[in-house]
């Protein structure tokens, strides 16, 4: 069950706009506490190393999906998030550090989400691009999940302190979630908001 909900929503977030409003963060550390109940090493290792080869499919559809199609019909009238100003913001991140700023856009949800399409729809060269989402996805996936893995370890000392650590990352993962997908809803049912075409003086 951890294995299918992590893959699942690690793709979702790196490959759909419904990313945006998916707690990827909390759940590959919350993954981590998981298995740790277990003392599943093998397992925390082994889904480090599959979840990140997912979330570099996942950016590469993205990428595909921003080369083919753009980002016009992104931002929505009234939109809190899905907005022109929020993809200008994220076009001037990416423009302002390039190369890099796709391997940092794996720590910052908000362009996690938005970094690939506009980086496909930017036409950035293919192989650059699969470099850096490579090398922000090894940085990304295994240090979370084992940070969340060794963490859960080290409250052996404090057993009491294991199952309160254990609940309150599934139920923070769970609400913020919930959460998330009401806010996507809330979103994608606003019109598109077409930027006003440039009129010539």
């Amino acid at each position: 069950m951890v294995w299918v909900i992590v893959l699942s929503f690690v793709f979702a977030e790196c490959a759909f706009i419904v990313g945006l409003f998916l707690p990827g963060d909390s759940l590959l550390f919350t993954a981590g506490v998981v298995l740790a109940q277990g003392a599943n090493e093998g397992h925390a290792w082994a889904l480090s190393v599959v979840a990140t080869v997912v979330a570099v499919l996942g950016n590469q559809l993205g990428y595909y999906i921003g080369r083919k199609t753009g980002t016009a019909l992104i931002a929505r009238r009234g939109g809190k998030v899905l907005n022109h100003e929020n993809l200008a913001r994220a076009r001037e991140f990416l423009d302002r550090r390039g190369f890099w700023a796709i391997v940092l856009a794996r720590w910052i949800p908000w362009i996690r989400t938005l970094a690939p399409m506009i980086a496909g729809a930017a036409k950035m060269d293919a192989r650059r691009y699969m470099l850096a989402t490579s090398i922000g996805a090894i940085l990304w996936v295994p240090t979370l999940v084992l940070i969340g893995y060794y963490g859960a370890g080290l409250l052996d000392v404090l057993p009491w302190l294991k199952p309160l650590a254990l609940w309150g990352s599934i139920a923070f993962f769970v609400l913020g979630t919930a959460y998330g997908v009401w806010r996507y809803r809330q979103e994608m049912h606003r019109p598109v908001d077409k930027p006003a075409p440039a009129t010539s003086e």
